[in-house]
């Protein structure tokens, strides 16, 4: 089987679903489109299907590795069977686009009678095509059926309740996570609580953690538990300790258990370390390799995109196990050292181990002195057996270190009110 490059939608309603053992999951009985900037047609992000008892659940597009006109088939993985709810800057497109009056831009009148999707070269499905039957006037008579690109339609755009929400997404859906969240505190709570909930489940984990405690934790009590567990996953862990250590024990005990076991580990762990120390900061995730990994590899690991460049500065060299607590702790390489060496070389030869590793119980101001003492970026944290239990970055020493309220744009605008005032009384 093989996916075709367009695919028409409404010939998908009613098409089984199968998993990779060949066992049917369901049928599919729509497709969610994400609402963006109102130049570029929605993006397609999976599909819903009705699994036995009408219980309805979420495909995401990327989960899926053929499609033809008898089956839709999923790759491996673990199947998310929590009941699927639409967000608010998204399309269900055969609820709500079949059967839609629009116009195109001719001026002729018609109705949807089909949409379709189709892939990009880099992989990404948007809402393409659309098959309008042209309003006649005659009982007796079909108008013609065009097909058309998604731009040559009016009346497309978002619908009901939600169509401030999906466009104030539009205007925001390029922003840095840091601006993100800026904007976000200048909305009033309900409109930032909705907005917050629209994002996917990675983007409100970036933005949350550039926002003030008292927002994230009103964000997050919005949302649903099991969301709620689903945006903390895609949180750094230290990032999510922080933002459940601003929890009640029940609470943070309740959203833990909603975690996948291997993300919510992690998060425990840091959790145990007292408040103030380089186990309480740190981040369980650096970048980590054997010392007969090459520099090539090295090079390779710390290019990968989803790491801050913090943690991509330093490569920490341990013996097996490579993940935290490791084997072992050797010594550290700082990325300029491999831009250095002979791509061939082994990390074991290169490795710098002539700076005294933080334990876990090591204070913030001392943190902050050595680092700023060997002009450091990161720092290697280990346990009592000299195992790597995680390293501290730069930013998270930032983080600690400046005023708590330091994100809270309110607290921003009180201080320099407050700076101003004293610079006009000094002129006076």
């Amino acid at each position: 089987m093989s996916t075709p490059n367009r695919v028409y939608l409404a010939r998908l309603a009613g098409v089984a679903v199968f998993d990779p053992n060949g066992d049917q999951v369901g049928r599919v009985r729509d497709a969610v489109a994400r609402m963006r900037a109102t130049q570029r047609p929605p993006e397609v992000v999976g599909l819903v299907a009705e699994m036995p008892m009408r219980r309805r659940i979420f495909l995401s597009i990327n989960r899926i590795t053929s499609i033809d006109p008898d089956a839709v088939v999923l790759g491996s993985g673990t199947l998310n069977l929590r009941r699927f709810e639409k967000r608010p800057n998204e399309l269900l497109v055969l609820q709500e686009l079949l059967d839609r009056r629009v116009q195109l831009d001719s001026g002729q009148a018609g109705s949807v009678v089909d949409v379709a999707m189709e892939c990009s070269r880099g992989g990404e499905w948007s809402l393409s095509r659309v098959a309008v039957r042209e309003h006649t006037g005659r009982l007796t008579r079909r108008g013609h059926l065009h097909q058309v690109d998604w731009d040559r339609v009016r009346g497309l755009g978002a619908v009901g309740d939600n169509r401030g929400t999906a466009n104030l997404l539009a205007v925001l859906e390029d922003m840095r996570p840091a601006d993100l969240a800026n904007a976000l505190q200048d909305l009033p709570d309900a409109r930032r609580n909705e907005v917050a909930a629209a994002l996917d489940d990675e983007r409100l984990a970036d933005v949350l953690s550039e926002l003030p405690e008292r927002d994230q934790v009103e964000i997050l009590a919005a949302l649903d538990r099991q969301r709620a567990a689903d945006v903390l996953e895609e949180m750094e862990p230290d990032d999510a300790a922080d933002l459940l250590n601003e929890l009640p024990p029940p609470e943070q005990d309740v959203l833990l258990d909603l975690m996948e076991p291997d993300e919510a580990d992690p998060v425990r762990q840091l959790l145990r370390y007292a408040s103030g120390t380089a186990g309480s900061v740190m981040t369980s995730e650096p970048v980590i390799l054997p010392p007969d990994a090459t520099v090539a590899e090295a090079l390779a690991r710390i290019r990968e995109a989803q790491l801050s460049p913090a943690v991509a500065a330093q490569v920490f060299v341990t013996r097996a196990p490579l993940t935290t607590p490791t084997g072992r702790y050797l010594g550290m390489v700082h990325f300029q050292r491999l831009l250095r060496e002979p791509p061939a070389d082994l990390l074991g030869g290169i490795v710098v181990n002539d700076i005294d590793p933080l334990r876990t119980s090591t204070p913030l101001p001392e943190i902050t002195r050595r680092m700023a003492t060997y002009d450091m970026v990161g720092m290697p944290v280990v346990d009592r057996n000299n195992r790597l239990v995680g390293a501290v970055t730069v930013d998270d020493v930032l983080d600690h270190s400046l005023p708590r309220d330091w994100r809270d744009r309110d607290a921003a605008s009180t201080s320099s009110a407050t700076d101003d005032g004293t610079l006009d009384g000094d002129d006076e």
